[in-house]
């Protein structure tokens, strides 16, 4: 049980919702011999031999419909039409086993109504199967059919012409009833593989918006220098072939503008790779919001006066706890919490959603670990129900 339970809560939502759909088709269109069994038995009167063949007919309506459902939901799920060999089978199997209910139960037809739904169930079914991929108002048509059918059947054997219209719309309403709830499964299944490729889209928008400010950065400060190098080198070049004084002057300056060049996009880098925790809080309410995680940070306040090697580590624990809330969770909400109190810093991230078992570590938090002891520091995770809850503690006197 707990490896079904793992399992379980291993796969992403848009996983658990196929899943709930597919097997939701799978369990009722094989439940069409139990009520062709159903319908056989609340007949007074039947043929015995037609009774036989109606109920084996819908053994293999079960059969084609939950084939049908299958080829179906990949069909859709590749923007591809119903196929058509399963169509055909579902289609037949569900005719025939139509026909052998008029010859079972129409002796019967006065007494009870095992006619008009042994009529309507086999159809039923495979429309039921043909819902993965036919539109509503298609479907809404089929099931009115199935009822318009079945009213015909019920007249053509002598009931009265009101007994015989409130038949078809019975049978057409629920009919088209059930086809419709399980459209509506798979309608809610698009919605949520849109979502989950909208939340990917945003993740890789957050990244490119980084990478366009480092871009930017770096245009800024080299684009002026490059210039100024690119000119006082001609220049240069220039005084050397006239014979003319102050070349020395122009290399000298070339010399000094790019050790200055040099310095600033150290800076730039060492500042894009700083993990500056005040930089790393805010970096994680962005990229979380923006893929759709709600972020709560408290005790933000309170980070600025700690000492910057302090600072530095904590902002590592916001980094890799925020990876992970991205990559291994399907997280809705996420809370930072840094607290100071007994000459130590704590930080705490928790967030819901957790995946699997959450008792292993990676190596990203392994290493964080390792990075963290080495500073006199530890870093613990714990799982509450749903939640995850990650804590790094650290001597606030932590040396550089």
């Amino acid at each position: 049980m707990p490896t079904v339970a793992r399992w379980w809560e291993n796969r992403t939502a848009p996983q658990r919702i196929e899943l709930y759909t597919r097997w939701s088709f799978y369990i009722w269109l094989a439940m069409a011999p139990l009520l062709a069994l159903g319908i056989a038995g609340s007949a007074a009167q039947r043929v015995q031999p037609a009774t036989t063949v109606f109920v084996l007919a819908s053994v293999a309506v079960a059969a084609t419909a939950v084939l049908l459902a299958r080829a179906g939901l990949a069909a859709h799920g590749e923007g591809r039409g119903l196929p058509r060999r399963p169509a055909l089978a579902a289609a037949a199997a569900a005719v025939a086993a139509a026909a052998a209910a008029v010859l079972a139960f129409t002796p019967d037809a006065p007494d009870t109504p095992a006619l008009p739904w042994g009529v309507a169930m086999p159809p039923a079914m495979a429309l039921v199967a043909a819902s993965t991929v036919w539109p509503t108002r298609t479907l809404t048509r089929a099931g009115s059919g199935i009822g318009g059918a079945t009213g015909i059947v019920v007249l053509a054997i002598g009931a009265p012409l009101g007994v015989g219209a409130v038949l078809a719309i019975v049978v057409g309403a629920t009919s088209t009833f059930l086809t419709l709830a399980f459209r509506f499964s798979v309608w809610v299944l698009d919605v949520v593989r849109e979502m989950e490729r909208s939340r990917g889209a945003q993740l890789q928008l957050a990244v490119a918006e980084e990478r366009l400010r480092f871009a930017r950065d770096l245009h800024d400060v080299m684009g002026r220098n490059l210039s100024a190098i690119a000119v006082k080198s001609q220049l240069a070049a220039e005084l050397v072939r006239r014979g003319r004084d102050g070349a020395a002057e122009e290399l000298a300056d070339i010399s000094r503008v790019a050790e200055e060049s040099l310095r600033e996009v150290r800076d730039v880098v060492r500042g894009y790779r700083r993990t500056d925790l005040a930089g790393e809080l805010a970096g994680a309410r962005s990229v979380l919001r923006a893929a759709g995680v709600g972020c709560t940070v408290s005790g933000e306040d309170g980070g600025a006066a700690l000492p910057e090697p302090v600072q530095a580590a904590l902002g590592w624990v916001v980094r890799e706890a925020v990876t992970n809330v991205l990559r291994h969770s399907r997280a809705t909400e996420c809370t930072v919490e840094l607290r100071t109190a007994g000459g130590e810093a704590e930080l705490t991230v928790t967030n819901d959603g957790v995946a699997g078992s959450g008792s292993g570590w990676g190596s990203g938090l392994t290493g964080l670990a390792e990075r963290l002891a080495v500073a006199g520091g530890r870093l613990s995770t714990r799982r509450e129900r749903d939640r995850f809850v990650l804590t790094a503690s650290l001597p606030v006197g932590v040396p550089a």
